[in-house]
């Protein structure tokens, strides 16, 4: 069985099993209580859950971030909420170098079992510091998970599966999929580090994540009116990362394209080029092809915004180029 949902309301459901299942739970984050969150998908806990398990916090992402990790490092299960990734630098010092340490610098004497909630993305219009997609980032630094879901079932079962953790998690949201729809199964559980193929495919692969996926799957039915059938991988999971997955369909149609909406230099795709250059070189017909963003601040102007970060005839022609 399986329920039709919106990305939004799978978080929403998920944050609420969370809380009335565990009493180590709580939420922290900017204008998450009587305001309902940046995002709607805290509307209503303040008034069923109270202040003491929904904490609003002033705008000091080091200053809440840093009380998570150490109430989860007490025995509590933080779900913190960082309103957009873009402000999460100014909790950097506290996600790097202490979340992700803690387990291994005391020896295992202590954890920090936390869910960091952010946004990222472009799309909204709302310039270029609040636009950015910093999840590659923090997919560089052992010891943090790095979730980011593309469909509302996604979003729940990959969210399940990160409350039994007992390491930090960037669990990252993309700005525009929150109206999302889908169907989600009921009991869904996600494990991290497998990939999801979204669409079976011959002739090329497309390797994508978050937003992009939906931008890969859009590409993919164009380029069936063309006749040449596209595999459309979604990560779902930055860290830990399914090269198993990301192999199999390379060496099952010989080109991959590799999509992300942040700019190509130093971006995530190019590690996912390098795994494919290392483990498959020899199923590959023709070199790896990267689709990102510009190499530019993201632009305040709507039209401009669109240009500077992948669409789905991007894909389409680099896939072509390919072929």
């Amino acid at each position: 069985m399986s329920t039709e949902m919106t990305y939004r309301q799978a978080i929403c459901q998920g944050l609420t099993e969370a809380l009335d299942e565990d009493p180590r739970v709580y939420l922290m984050g900017e204008d998450i209580g009587p305001y309902g969150g940046a995002f709607a998908v805290t509307q209503g806990f303040w008034e069923k859950y109270g202040p003491r398990r929904i904490k609003d916090s002033p705008l000091s992402e080091s200053a809440f971030v840093g009380a998570g990790i150490g109430s989860a490092m007490a025995g509590l299960r933080p779900i913190v909420e960082i309103m957009t990734i873009n402000f999460s630098l100014l909790a950097i010092d506290q996600i790097v170098n202490h979340a992700a340490k803690v387990r291994y610098m005391s020896g295992d004497q202590f954890s920090v079992p936390m869910i960091i909630r952010t946004v990222t993305g472009a799309g909204a219009s709302v310039a270029a510091t609040h636009s950015q997609s910093f999840e590659g980032w923090y997919a560089s630094v052992p010891g943090l998970y790095v979730a980011v879901p593309s469909t509302p079932e996604d979003a729940l079962g990959l969210f399940r599966t990160c409350r039994e953790l007992m390491d930090p998690v960037m669990f990252v949201e993309h700005i525009l999929l929150y109206g999302a729809r889908g169907d989600v199964s009921d009991g869904i559980k996600i494990p991290l580090g497998k990939a999801d193929v979204k669409k079976q495919g011959s002739d090329v692969t497309i390797i994508s994540y978050s937003k992009m996926v939906q931008n890969s799957l859009e590409a993919a039915a164009l380029l069936e009116n063309d006749g040449i059938s596209a595999e459309v991988v979604d990560l779902r999971t930055l860290r830990p990362l399914d090269v198993e997955t990301i192999i199999a369909s390379t060496k099952k149609t010989h080109r991959v394209v590799v999509v992300e909406e942040t700019t190509k230099f130093g971006g995530f795709a190019g590690e996912v080029v390098s795994i494919v250059q290392q483990e498959a070189f020899d199923y590959l017909d023709a070199p790896v092809e990267r689709v990102a963003g510009e190499e530019v601040p993201i632009p305040y102007s709507m039209p401009l915004e669109k240009l500077a970060i992948p669409d789905t005839q991007r894909i389409v022609s680099a896939v072509k180029k390919l072929i």
